[in-house]
């Protein structure tokens, strides 16, 4: 569609910069937006006139309304280079399940949900607290000062999706070389492919492996219960792979940031642990690290949307730190509240049929790593200005590249 089947508004291209000394906010155009046209024109790098959405209740209703599809060659990127295979605007490869719509996607989502068991995230739980443990005591002996993104953030959430999916923590930096280079924006098509060509090509070898001699994990499990090819395992695997440890990894990270920064809600969260569930589900809120131009979804018919006549075809764009910000559902968004009686309505998970599959996963790790954090080193600080933290602006998942810390 061109601007002008879009009379009387004029395009704006995806707001990305942030405020310098205001990490957290959001680039201060979404407001601006949200509180004049939570739905508006967005202009796409390819030309495309589709839509951005700021508002809460619209950003729920794309991620709810079936008429509205995820399918990639339907929709139109508002960044560079998409982290898929096959590159941009192209059918989802097989057993890439994000990127498709029932009923494809909810036949994976099946099969997955089955292996996420209660009794494998019981032992997982038991697990990632020795793993929070044994990253803590290595802190401890190493001393401070430390860089606490390598040293805790990292180690925590890589270790958990190796053992869930089988995977050899040994090879842990090759997958956070490849991965890193998937998310990054100023990654090109080519080097985005080439990383997820050589993660794919692992984890193929590591299926056929597998098939010979099945394990007590995700993977395995998947083999003995399901007829998927070598193809569509590699490809879950490489999903979940990126997914389990991007995320959670700069939520730890910056969620500690934040906290730092913010005395008063760190030393409730201390005087009282039993904080520390909310204080989770508002850090998500608060951050919203999956922060650049996803999800996005494509109409599959003419829609109305918010008052807005979203047309068979159109890209729509949502902000998920936008609507995590909106005033109407959540008042004074702009700070941390870790009371907050419905900071769990966040979308930082999405929402929906496509919402996180390993989400309570995440919610364990989260929970167990900051209150062990902050009960093993209670004078935690940054050993840097804060000024100087170097944050992940040109990730499609936000964080900081390195977070100096030191205590008594």
């Amino acid at each position: 569609m061109s601007a002008a089947q879009h009379p009387g508004r004029t395009p704006v291209t995806l707001p990305t910069g942030r405020t310098p000394g205001c990490p957290y906010d959001p680039p201060a155009e979404l407001a601006r937006l949200r509180t004049d046209d939570p739905v508006t024109a967005l202009a796409y790098p390819d030309g495309h006139i589709g839509w951005l959405v700021t508002g809460y209740d619209a950003a729920r209703t794309v991620l709810t309304d079936a008429r509205f599809s995820t399918r990639p060659e339907l929709k139109h990127s508002a960044l560079g280079a998409v982290a898929r295979p096959g590159g941009p605007r192209q059918p989802a490869a097989p057993g890439w399940f994000i990127n498709m719509d029932p009923p494809r996607h909810t036949h994976y989502r099946r099969l997955l949900t089955g292996q996420f068991t209660v009794r494998r995230m019981r032992v997982l739980e038991t697990r990632v607290g020795e793993i929070v443990d044994e990253c803590l005591d290595r802190m401890a002996a190493a001393g401070p000062p430390i860089d606490l993104v390598e040293a805790f953030a990292l180690p925590i959430p890589s270790l958990v999706i190796c053992e869930l999916l089988g995977v050899p923590y040994a090879d842990h930096g090759f997958f956070q070389q490849q991965s890193t280079a998937m998310v990054r924006l100023d990654s090109t098509q080519e080097q985005v492919t080439a990383a997820m060509g050589r993660l794919t090509e692992y984890l193929r070898e590591l299926v056929r492996t597998k098939r010979a001699r099945p394990a007590d994990d995700l993977l395995g499990g998947l083999i003995r219960e399901a007829e998927l090819t070598d193809e569509e395992l590699a490809n879950i695997a490489l999903i979940l792979l990126v997914a389990g440890h991007e995320t959670t990894a700069n939520m730890l990270a910056l969620g500690t940031f934040a906290l730092l920064l913010h005395p008063e809600e760190l030393a409730a969260l201390r005087a009282d642990p039993g904080l520390t569930d909310t204080a989770v589900e508002e850090l998500l809120r608060y951050l919203s690290i999956v922060h650049l131009g996803a999800p996005s979804r494509a109409a599959l018919e003419d829609v109305e949307l918010d008052g807005r006549p979203v047309a068979e075809g159109e890209t729509v764009t949502l902000s998920l730190p936008a609507a995590n910000w909106d005033p109407a559902e959540f008042p004074e968004p702009d700070r941390i509240r870790l009371e907050r009686p419905n900071a769990r309505r966040h979308l930082a998970f999405g929402h929906g049929v496509h919402q996180c599959l390993g989400q309570q996963l995440a919610r364990i790790e989260l929970r167990i790593g900051y209150r062990a954090l902050f009960e093993r080193f209670p004078s935690l600080r940054l050993a840097e200005p804060a000024r100087d933290i170097p944050l992940r602006e040109n990730a499609a998942v936000y964080g900081v590249w390195r977070l100096p810390v030191s205590w008594d």
